[in-house]
């Protein structure tokens, strides 16, 4: 709400993503009105904060639906980019982001709002990597666009669930020595998403007069180097040893990060791109439009912390992972049994089950990420890996929440595409295939009254290599798909199923967390 206590209206894009799932609801918080604009207004609705947001569905390339988006509203934020979807995404972002100002402008929007990348200073725009690149000419196009906007930078954020934080995470964990680029030794800024969002909120009553970009970051400016040495202190781990190696480009460490994270080339090759660089704010000017407060922005540590509580309590509200992954199928499943575009091959299963449909669905929600897939667990894991090397996702995102599934969610390398609690999950296949596929499961009662389990897996091929993948894997079905039905169906009725499970592994989890917090209250190790 603004100081004269109106009402603002604000048009939230990327509102799937890590950033814009967040800022929603503090800006309901702030007793905004906000609207969505979404290509798939369906994955928004299981948010918390879903009924309390306007979604309408459309996409920012697309002038027609970003004008009747913008119909109303007083600040838009513009938190898209089309990184990853080909070697032409410049062009792409380009276009988008002059779309935008243009109905901006048209609508009457009071101010744009845009999170981008904190660019390297003397650098010019043909050295830096395409993602930097991209971001700023984005900025650029909103501050040269009559509609005064507010451009952010920022560098490495860290929160539970963001892309560095979950890169930093698994390559301190993991590798308690560590032979790493010389990237390592680069100078950045890193900031909390907290701080980001209580920007990015407080941009929408700035002045009408300020109309410029802002360098944010936290107090701390550290290496990549210091940050994995201070992640492993505050996470309560051995002392690591880091070995820079120059001959590892940011090509050759994108794939080594996605080998070790479940970050994938795709995206890791972006993030360390970025890092050849010092990126370090060159002012602090933010504050005099969204004052700091006490203790903000929040110290690295703090902020590694703050993250690492929320990892460890489950209370993940966005990740890296929660937009769709950029060149993955989104197609839904064609309702059509005569779908045109060609054969649809099905393999459905249903077993009956010795226990309620609330215990069915329990093990149906709780599947996947720790809990496993209930069949041929090295399949599973040999798939994955090789999705990985094909430069997929593979099996390595696990789940947002333990226990609670919602649509839009990522699951391994799949993403939940249609939820029904009690009745229906129906996952789509984000891995590499030469195809479509989804992987359907319902908790039923059949007409005896019975609790029944029924599978189905379908897959739409593409082209001849498809139709010659189908069949190249059917053999396997009964190990895999027949072993997940039956182990599905006995772990309901034995209350075996993913919730004991993930308890255990919770409780496992806090065990390691206080053995980590009675380390990292030991004198810290010299340097």
């Amino acid at each position: 709400m603004t100081t004269d206590g109106r009402r603002l209206h604000c048009l939230v894009t990327g509102a799937s993503g890590y950033v814009g799932g967040r800022l929603v609801p503090e800006l309901l918080q702030e007793c905004h009105h906000v609207r969505c604009l979404a290509r798939s207004p369906g994955k928004l609705r299981d948010h918390p904060w879903a009924a309390h947001a306007e979604t309408v569905r459309g996409d920012v390339t697309d002038p027609d639906s970003v004008a009747a988006a913008m119909r109303g509203v007083d600040v838009a934020y513009y938190l898209v980019h089309a990184l990853g979807s080909g070697s032409r995404f410049e062009d792409t972002d380009r276009a988008a982001a002059r779309v935008f100002a243009e109905q901006a402008r048209a609508a009457g929007v009071r101010r744009i709002v845009y999170l981008g990348g904190l660019t390297p200073q003397g650098v010019p725009a043909a050295s830096l990597s395409a993602h930097l690149r991209s971001r700023a000419e984005v900025g650029q196009i909103f501050l040269d666009s009559p509609v005064p906007a507010t451009v952010l930078r920022a560098a490495v954020v860290i929160g539970s669930g963001s892309a560095s934080f979950e890169m930093l995470r698994y390559l301190t964990e993991r590798l308690p020595v560590m032979v790493t680029p010389s990237w390592v030794h680069t100078r950045t800024q890193p900031i909390g998403v907290r701080d980001v969002l209580r920007y990015l909120v407080g941009s929408a009553t700035m002045p009408d007069d300020v109309d410029r970009a802002f360098d944010i970051g936290g107090p701390d400016v550290l290496t990549y180097r210091d940050m994995m040495l201070r992640y492993a202190s505050v996470a309560g781990l051995p002392r690591r040893f880091i070995v820079p190696v120059p001959v590892l480009t940011p090509r050759l460490s994108s794939h080594w990060v996605g080998l070790v994270t479940p970050v994938p080339a795709s995206l890791a090759r972006p993030l360390t791109e970025s890092l050849r660089h010092e990126v370090v704010c060159r002012e602090h000017d933010i504050a005099r439009y969204v004052p700091d407060l006490p203790g903000r922005p929040l110290p690295f540590d703090e902020a590694l912390s703050l993250a690492l509580r929320k990892v460890r309590e489950a209370q993940v509200a966005t990740r890296w992972s929660s937009a769709s992954v950029p060149g993955a199928p989104s197609d839904p499943l064609p309702t059509d049994p005569d779908w045109a575009g060609g054969s649809l091959y099905q393999d459905e299963r249903q077993r009956p089950v010795d226990a309620s449909r609330a215990a069915l669905w329990k093990v149906v929600e709780g599947i996947g990420g720790d809990n496993g897939w209930y069949s041929f667990p090295l399949a599973w894991a040999v798939r994955g890996r090789l999705d990985r090397f094909a430069g997929g996702v593979g099996l390595r995102r696990g789940r947002r929440d333990t226990e609670r599934l919602r649509v839009g969610d990522s699951l391994d390398f799949w993403r939940v595409e249609e939820l029904e609690p009690g009745h229906l999950l129906r996952l789509r296949a984000e891995m590499r295939l030469p195809g479509l596929a989804w992987l359907e499961m319902y908790a039923e009662t059949d007409d005896d009254g019975r609790t029944r389990y029924r599978q189905r897996a379908l897959f739409h091929p593409r082209g001849l290599l498809g139709h010659a993948y189908w069949w190249s894997v059917a053999p396997f079905h009964s190990a895999v798909f027949g072993g997940m039905a039956r182990n599905i169906a006995r772990a309901a009725s034995e209350g075996t199923g993913g919730h004991r499970r993930t308890s255990r592994i919770r409780r496992a989890r806090e065990r390691r967390s206080v053995r980590q917090q009675r380390t990292a209250s030991a004198p810290p190790h010299q340097e």
